[in-house]
């Protein structure tokens, strides 16, 4: 059985390199693709640096451009890869431009997709992720849902087929990172902070950086997190392009570079709070146990909002705390190989 794993941006880096290990450890074969979505080395290499994931054997270099450019740019290059690798399954991750490009080249070639982490809505349709996710599950052949929501979701859809409930695997690379992070991660130490006495941030989501208006209300909101407790703020490209051309500022906040992997696992693991328009890091501040304010409208992960480890920054407050069983145990990349080594 042969695997062509498709990622392209930083979520995917983490979801694809704990399923890399669990298909190395069944000794089955993997050939890496990147599209380059995310091609700034502190927004990519490093991933692969930190996480032992295998190095793309193709790497596309698409990047930059509209939406419906960027994913036009990355069929025309997908296609002749998928063809000449003639993988058994094509893997795809998430909900990003990327994830939709490889599933839709892979399908009109009749090569079987497997998508992890199917099933998630918003039900917001202004969203390119949630366009992505919808259009990438009806391609889908296997379907590998982190909660049984997500396993409503598609059978609400009439999806029913090739629907698995695995778990998450982003808590099986939150396990590994955090024993990673303790060894190797000193950036409390670089930045001077003090274990439960900060906060962190991350905005990066074009639905927040693309409207300047809203772009100013979050910022202000995080400004004022800021005056109780420092909030470090790892400032993604795009949102410092649109602060810049908005004429923002962000005085007040600890900004950094994009944070490594096992930095963020560190920053996450001690802060007091996290603030994000991140699908990733809602749960991964739950793995933490850290509440966390999403800053969107919506969020896929629902089940974070009714345990009371999460609430919207414009919603009511936090629901009493509860623990969440639908992640699972950290063995989600071992039963996505073994299914998809049945197939």
């Amino acid at each position: 059985m042969s695997v062509l794993s498709v990622v392209g941006a930083r979520p995917q880096f983490v979801k694809a390199a704990a399923v890399s290990r669990a298909l190395r450890t069944a000794g089955l074969p993997e050939t890496m693709l990147h599209t380059g979505q995310h091609y700034d080395a502190d927004m990519s290499q490093v991933f692969f640096d930190e996480l032992d994931i295998p190095a793309p054997r193709h790497n596309l270099g698409v990047h930059g451009g509209r939406h419906g450019e960027m994913t036009g740019r990355m069929l025309l290059a997908l296609e002749p890869i998928l063809l000449a690798e003639k993988p058994d399954w094509v893997l795809v991750y998430g909900d990003t431009n990327s994830t939709l490009a490889a599933a839709l080249a892979a399908a009109k070639l009749n090569l079987r997709v497997a998508h992890v982490e199917a099933g998630l809505r918003s039900f917001n349709r202004r969203m390119p992720e949630e366009l992505n996710r919808l259009l990438t599950d009806h391609l889908s052949a296997l379907l590998f849902c982190p909660t049984r929501a997500a396993v409503a979701n598609l059978a609400r859809e009439g999806i029913k087929a090739g629907v698995h409930h695995v778990g998450d695997v982003m808590y099986d690379a939150t396990l590994h990172a955090k024993a990673a992070a303790g060894r190797r991660s000193d950036i409390l130490l670089r930045l001077g902070l003090v274990p439960g006495r900060y906060d962190v941030a991350t905005l990066h989501r074009a639905e927040n950086t693309d409207d300047a208006q809203r772009l100013k209300r979050l910022t202000d909101w995080l400004k004022e997190r800021a005056a109780v407790r420092p909030v470090v703020l790892p400032l993604h490209p795009r949102t410092r392009a649109a602060v810049t051309a908005a004429g923002l500022d962000l005085a007040g906040l600890a900004v950094i570079p994009p944070a490594s992997y096992l930095d963020m696992a560190a920053l996450v693991a001690d802060a007091a709070a996290v603030y994000t328009d991140s699908g990733g890091l809602q749960k991964e501040a739950y793995f933490h146990r850290k509440p966390c304010v999403t800053l969107r409208e919506e969020t896929e992960w629902v089940e974070t909002v009714a345990a009371g480890w999460n609430r919207l920054w414009q919603g009511p407050g936090f629901a009493p705390r509860s623990e969440i069983s639908d992640y699972g145990d950290g063995q989600a990349a071992q039963r996505i190989v073994a299914i998809l080594a049945g197939g």
